[in-house]
């Protein structure tokens, strides 16, 4: 037996556990192909299913403790610091909120199974106030469901290959670097759709000195100024009120349904708190595949604008709730 296997197969229960917690603390060293492989050592009788799928639960419950308290006590600051970690910023916070929004605590429940939404649900959950209780039910569920997928899916790959001699003698023999590859393989491929989506966004995005100066301009030449659209999460506002002066507050998804409404005449800005502007930098991209073609995100989002020290201005959403309604008479002129 190759000296690698051996060592894992003495500590597997040790190293499930320790590497389950690293990837769910938000390291980003994927643990779906360890699972597997604790699977298929499984039917080969060399591990047992019980203290695998025990590892990998105590793992989930304690790092998914550790950041649910962590969003109770700082709220939106460590979500953000979790997606500076991810390999999934991209799709990390809007889309977490977006699932809370709907389906509240259900969410836990296949959280795992979703890139970017593993990490930052558990924050989330203590920063929308969710008891803590009724957090570890869900997320107990959640991670029972996740590990037995690829758990007994390794399982069901070990019984089948346990059928051919040369097929089980090659996993056992190469196991180790089937592993390896897989996670190298995994961790490469999220990192080549980071830096895809990183480029992207260097080239679109304006700064928060190019915006004060497009409305000072504006201004002063008495024309329309931009089309400032505030993009964050009604949980977002909770510690700071506050928005760029002018802005609107629509959510991401009630502002492409009414895509037909925002004005083509000006410069439209979209601006969050995500790592690297990821929320607006999406949405501007998909705005510009169906006509809106003068939409860009703020560089630093609120908080570069905030430390630049420009002006900000408590949001009054009863005085902007006309503001989907007149754009809307407008269009249709």
């Amino acid at each position: 037996m190759p000296i690698a296997l051996d060592f894992f197969l003495h500590y597997a229960y040790g190293i499930l556990f320790l590497w389950v917690l690293v990837e769910q603390l938000g390291v980003p060293v994927p643990s779906v192909p360890l699972l597997l492989t604790a699977g298929s050592l499984t039917a080969a009788h060399k591990l047992h299913a019980v203290p695998v799928m025990l590892s990998v639960l105590v793992a989930c419950a304690v790092a998914d403790s550790v950041w649910y308290f962590a969003g109770v006590r700082y709220g939106g600051r460590v979500v953000r610091l979790i997606c500076r970690l991810s390999l999934e910023a991209g799709t990390c916070v809007k889309k977490t909120e977006g699932y809370f929004g709907r389906h509240g605590g259900v969410t836990l429940l296949f959280a795992k199974f979703i890139p970017g939404l593993s990490a930052v649900a558990p924050p989330i959950a203590g920063q929308s106030g969710m008891p803590y209780m009724r957090f570890l039910a869900y997320d107990l569920a959640g991670s029972l469901i996740w590990s037995s997928v690829y758990v007994f899916g390794g399982r069901f790959v070990g019984d089948v290959a346990k059928r051919s001699r040369p097929v089980l003698h090659f996993a056992v023999q190469h196991g180790v670097l089937l592993f390896g590859l897989a996670v190298l393989a995994i961790v490469l491929r999220r990192f080549w759709k980071q830096r895809a989506f990183l480029q992207e966004l260097r080239e679109a995005r304006i700064t928060s000195e190019e915006l004060h100066t497009l409305v000072d301009a504006a201004a002063a030449d008495d024309v329309l100024a931009p089309f400032i659209v505030d993009l964050r999460h009604p949980l977002e506002f909770l510690p700071d009120g506050r928005v760029i002066p002018g802005a609107v507050h629509i959510p991401p998804a009630e502002l492409e349904k009414n895509a037909d409404l925002i004005p083509r005449d000006r410069d439209v800005i979209l601006y969050c708190t995500c790592p690297n502007e990821e929320t607006s930098a999406s949405l501007a991209k998909r705005l510009q595949k169906i006509g809106v073609h003068r939409v860009r995100p703020l560089k630093g989002g609120y908080e570069g604008w905030r430390d630049a020290g420009y002006p900000l201005e408590t949001y009054d959403r009863e005085a902007k709730l006309h503001v989907l309604p007149a754009l809307a008479e407008v269009a249709a002129v």
